[in-house]
């Protein structure tokens, strides 16, 4: 039993390393109650091609990108492809560890691996950061950029997981700020929370920049404003309300923290989320979107048990 596992993590392991996105692997073989050792690594055999099949398959899945921002300040779109498992020897030595075993081990319950990884999905934080949510709450923190297509991409699913969201996770967004044209779009952001409109605007804004093909940004930082001011004066934002909160004491405080945040927890990819300052996750770590929120939930759950 126990070299069974041992051997699963391995190919688990393996698998994992060989490709960015990657559905959780779930290779448990069903028990074969009151057949001998003979007839089940006979089974065990027959089974080989079978398992080999299932992990190409899910090799082969569509690849997750994530934008990551350079050191001279421009951003780069990093597009992970998964391996097509096409004369891979990473693929075969997870077939044949998966496949092997001894006939004992083959006749037991084998345990499902852990659906989450430390250092494959997620990566904890050491030491933890502290956080800034009442006790009993877990925090968590979603780092984007109104600029970037994934952030846009993963929008949906964000809110569908906002609507479901059990009461203890304080969720919240932090822009960041690796450029002038961040910055402008930070500003932005917390602008319109400052105003009460983030709720209803913040989908406009990603609507207008990635629908639209408007930046809402210039070569200057009053010309930016202008056009800011200009574009949620059509829902119903007077240019003064703008500008008096454009430049107001909160929205500076909240753009200092978001800065702190950002270096604090060195994110230089966006979408990525943040669970209680303990662990760092993304679209690329988790396998897809939905994976993700799904692990972030999970991530908060067992943080809220402590």
């Amino acid at each position: 039993m126990r070299a069974a596992n041992l051997a699963m993590l391995l190919a688990m392991a393996l698998l994992l390393a060989a490709c960015g996105k990657q559905e959780s692997v779930n290779n448990r073989l069903p028990p074969d109650t009151g057949v001998d050792a003979a007839s089940s690594s006979a089974a065990t055999a027959a089974k080989r091609p079978a398992v080999q099949q299932k992990v190409t398959e899910q090799v082969g899945e569509l690849p997750s990108k994530i934008t990551r921002m350079n050191e001279d300040g421009t951003e780069t779109v990093e597009e992970t492809t998964s391996d097509s498992g096409a004369h891979n020897p990473l693929l075969a030595a997870v077939a044949s560890t998966v496949a092997a075993g001894s006939a004992a081990a083959a006749a037991a319950d084998l345990a499902a691996p852990t659906l989450w990884q430390e250092g494959v999905n997620y990566t904890r934080l050491v030491p933890a950061q502290p956080t800034n949510v009442p006790p009993g709450q877990v925090e968590v923190l979603e780092f984007f950029w109104y600029g970037c297509p994934h952030c846009y991409a993963i929008e949906p699913v964000v809110q569908s997981w906002l609507k479901i969201k059990p009461p203890y996770v304080a969720f919240s967004r932090v822009h960041v700020m690796w450029n002038d044209s961040h910055r402008s779009h930070a500003r932005l952001y917390y602008t319109l929370e400052s105003l009460g409109k983030l709720n209803e605007l913040h989908g406009e804004v990603f609507k207008e920049i990635q629908v639209n093909g408007n930046t809402l940004v210039a070569g200057d930082a009053a010309e930016s404003e202008r056009i800011q001011s200009a574009f949620v004066k059509k829902f119903g934002v007077s240019a003064d309300a703008f500008k008096e909160r454009y430049h107001s004491f909160p929205v500076d405080t909240a753009l200092a923290r978001a800065d702190a945040l950002v270096q604090r927890y060195r994110v230089d990819a966006v979408p990525t989320f943040v669970v209680n300052g303990k662990f760092v996750a993304d679209v690329r770590t988790a396998g897809s979107p939905e994976r993700l929120m799904s692990l972030v939930g999970d991530l908060a759950a067992q943080e809220h048990k402590r």
